[in-house]
């Protein structure tokens, strides 16, 4: 108990995830951790709804593609094999507890803007993946 042997970090790819994506490495390399990195991309469709007779199939590729790159430049510079990245479609805190379990980790990292006082600390990601954790997480302070 106190170490953690898999960990899970869950960015979104926003100009912090460096920031958090290196509390994580360091957790890892301190406890001899796998680490692994997720990102979910919403679909647009959940955004949009079906009332918009719209073909977002393209976008959505494109949305992808650029994911996949970011995601795999900070896997590359911070030397995660591309076996332990994950890029996953859905509502975030559904697949990042789904990739959780299926791991199995012991530690999700996420980070957190921390903006509107103490109700809302996290922001909706790092909230929703907080509530329903079957294992220890992680709020990296950002911004």
């Amino acid at each position: 108990m106190g170490v953690y042997q898999t960990i899970l970090l869950a960015v979104d790819l926003s100009d912090e995830a460096d920031q958090v994506a290196a509390r994580a490495a360091g957790l890892a390399a301190a406890h001899g951790a796998q680490l692994h990195v997720a990102h979910v991309i919403e679909p647009l469709s959940f955004a949009y709804g079906g009332d918009i007779p719209i073909d977002f199939s393209t976008i959505q590729e494109e949305i992808q593609k650029q994911a996949e790159n970011q995601l795999q430049g900070l896997c590359s510079r911070l030397n995660i094999p591309a076996a332990r990245l994950h890029l996953v479609m859905g509502r975030p805190e559904n697949e990042i507890h789904a990739l959780a379990k299926s791991l199995p980790a012991d530690l999700i990292v996420v980070g957190s803007h921390g903006r509107h006082g103490l109700a809302l600390l996290l922001g909706s990601t790092a909230n929703g993946v907080l509530h329903g954790a079957t294992c220890d997480v992680l709020a990296v302070r950002v911004g």
